[in-house]
């Protein structure tokens, strides 16, 4: 018999359905995901809370019903040999020791636990005969998964051969580091190109580009933490997997820890937790199974997960806040970037007043306007992004936002290019292109010259002392003295500033030109192969693409910049005025392949070294295998410390890191 709650009750159930499996779908085949992860955990648990007490209302079409998600469509399909369960998850200390205490009941003899890091990434499974990679695919629904398996060769981390001839399939996650997310979605920026959300989309996105040229670009890297066991693979224990795996060859993350008893747990998840800004990649939680493989027999699984497992989720960090103006940019390459300026809130260990806004189809999509309530975290644990606008708390006085139409700095027209999303400025005139190129040039990454930064452009355009970064070099002390409240000392400071940029090596000029796709990595690569500014300037298309990691966009763009009169006008004026255009660094001939020193190695640098600059010296380490991170943890495996070493070497003291001077760095390099 119908109660008179019950219609109220199905019509709740059928429109959290609708809601989970339409953000499912954004999320797992679009990879364009509308809400957070802790905004849809709330859902779901609300519509699993209600189906357990309403079994007989339970749909088909219930995402709690399913073992995985909808499957993109353009790759072929590969039926798993033991299906990809997900995980249950869990939100507070009370719901840990509850699962510890429901596992400890059923089996009724001592338990241990290997808790390890949940890794934000995707889900893949890869399959080895006789020891060599035949394919891999990913998760999809569980049971049946796309094949990827040309684009997952492009993965350095994963083995094509084993160190034994084992037919195996092996599970774990790839992911794309923090490091390389934030410089993907700086050129995106750059290009007027949407950034991407969080590395879990950039690293789904790059496993199913139709290209692989363009999966190796993302440089995804991966961490193998499960397998499908045969007669001569069953290792007893999660932690005895984990070792196998490591033999075998395969990435495994250390960041793991048996633990006997909740408490254990609970003091192994706040220690992860407490480093999870430090670490290079992207975690969301952790996950905890039960150690024994005998053990986890015995449990079994649900439709949908193991009873052995279950994921510790971590809260979101999410802050509410108002917008009260948008500020629109122009960027070197003319881009026309949106802005909100916000109340100032505290959220993850930073006050935010700004958050980007991406482009005018990301305003569009969430109907951001003045006055609105708004939902914020950081994507990538970095940059302040609005998740959610709060409509119910929205001004009757509101309405949509205005776009511009013309250049906020020069009122050109703004165009579209391409179909690209963002508005561009065409101007070459523009005055904010040209202060975006000069700083852009004088950044740290590019020319390094120190003190002329955005402020001191500006003042330099306006006096009409540069119009160009050629200009930079025939500038005089006494120039200098012309800004306002400049005095000698700190014109001075500037003029040697400049004159020391000219012995850069090339590939910090080729990045601080500002060419179009050409970030720092690709600039250092070209100048590597080519080592002088001419043989660029003359080189084809399909000789550039020969060098490993650059593809055709950056190819294309290259030869499109240097076939410009105006920049070999430029490219002379520099010479002119001595600045260095040759490759001043070390050869990729003179570099070991890998030196087992280096090897999986994590490196920090700080202070002032005498014969490289740090971003010199990182590219050396890397080369040789290490992982050059920018903060110091418990993960730390060597701090390299020059002159002026301040806060990093104290903490590498405390925590009993190793720790090299510049002579001891070179001498094993």
């Amino acid at each position: 018999m119908m109660t008179s709650k019950e219609p109220a009750i199905r019509e709740r159930m059928d429109e959290l359905r609708e809601t989970l499996n339409h953000h499912a779908y954004q999320y797992y085949v679009l990879d364009k995901p509308e809400i957070s992860d802790q905004e849809y955990d709330i859902l779901y648990r609300e519509l699993e809370t209600l189906e357990q007490a309403h079994p007989e209302l339970i749909a088909d079409d219930s995402p709690t019903q399913r073992v995985g998600d909808t499957i993109a469509s353009g790759f072929n399909k590969i039926e798993h040999s033991q299906p990809m369960y997900s995980l249950g998850n869990v939100f507070n200390a009370e719901e840990v020791r509850a699962f510890v205490e429901r596992v400890e009941k059923q089996l009724a003899e001592p338990v241990e636990f290997l808790c390890e890091c949940k890794i934000d990434g995707l889900a893949i499974s890869l399959s080895y005969q006789d020891g060599k990679f035949i394919r891999g695919a990913t998760r999809g629904d569980g049971t049946v998964g796309e094949d990827i398996t040309t684009n997952l060769r492009t993965i350095k981390s994963i083995p094509l051969k084993l160190k034994e001839p084992l037919t195996v399939d092996v599970r774990g996650e790839a992911y794309i580091p923090k490091g390389v997310f934030a410089q993907i979605n700086e050129a995106r920026d750059a290009n007027g190109e949407v950034p991407l959300a969080n590395p879990r989309n950039a690293a789904a996105g790059g496993l199913r580009q139709l290209d692989p040229k363009e999966t190796a670009k993302r440089q995804l890297s991966v961490f193998m933490y499960g397998a499908v066991y045969t007669d001569v693979f069953h290792p007893e224990s999660q932690a005895e997997l984990f070792e196998s795996l490591k033999v075998l060859g395969f990435r495994t993350n250390s960041l793991r820890k048996v633990c006997r008893t909740a408490d254990e747990i609970l003091a192994f998840i706040a220690e992860v937790e407490s480093q999870r800004q430090e670490l290079p990649y992207e975690i969301d939680g952790v996950v905890i199974k039960v150690n024994n493989v005998r053990q986890q027999n015995q449990l079994g699984y649900t439709v949908k997960a193991p009873r052995w497992a279950t994921a510790y989720k971590f809260q979101a960090e999410i802050a509410e806040t108002i917008v009260n103006e948008v500020e629109w940019t122009v960027g070197r390459t003319g881009v026309v970037t949106p802005t909100a300026l916000m109340d100032p809130v505290a959220l993850a260990g930073t006050v935010v007043q700004r958050a980007t806004l991406h482009n005018v189809d990301f305003i569009e999509s969430l109907d951001v306007r003045l006055g609105d309530k708004v939902h914020i975290h950081k994507a990538g644990d970095i940059i302040p992004e609005i998740i959610y606008v709060d409509l119910d708390e929205r001004p009757e006085s509101s309405e949509p936002l205005t776009i511009p139409k013309h250049c906020p700095v020069c009122d050109s027209e703004l165009v579209r290019l391409n179909e690209e999303v963002a508005i561009r400025c065409i101007n070459p005139l523009c005055p904010a292109q040209k202060v975006a190129l000069i700083s852009h040039f004088t950044s740290r990454n590019a020319m390094n010259i120190v003190g002329i930064g955005e402020k001191v452009v500006k003042k330099l355009l306006e006096y009409h002392l540069v119009s160009d970064i050629a200009d930079l070099y025939q500038l005089q002390i006494e120039d200098f003295l012309q800004l306002p409240n400049t005095k000698e000392k700190s014109a001075t400071n500037y003029y040697e500033a400049i004159q020391s940029s000219k012995d850069r090596s090339l590939e910090r000029l080729l990045f601080g030109l500002g060419i179009r796709h050409v970030g720092a990595k690709a600039a250092r690569l070209i100048a590597q192969h080519f080592e002088t500014i001419e043989a660029i300037m003359t080189a084809t298309p399909e000789e550039i693409e020969t060098i490993e990691g650059v593809g055709p966009m950056i190819s294309q763009s290259i030869v499109n910049y240097f076939d410009e009169e105006d920049t070999q006008i430029l490219i002379q004026r520099l010479q002119e005025a001595g600045v260095n255009t040759r490759y001043l660094g070390i050869k990729p001939a003179e570099i070991a392949e890998k030196d087992s020193f280096w090897v999986d190695k994590t490196v920090v640098l700080t202070g002032t070294m005498e014969k490289y600059t740090r971003a010199e010296a990182k590219n050396i380490l890397e080369d040789k295998g290490a992982t050059v991170t920018s903060s110091v943890s418990k993960n730390t495996d060597l701090l390299i410390a020059g002159e002026a070493a301040g806060s990093k070497l104290t903490k590498a003291q405390n925590l009993g890191i190793e720790i090299f001077n510049e002579a001891q760095f070179l001498e094993q390099i």
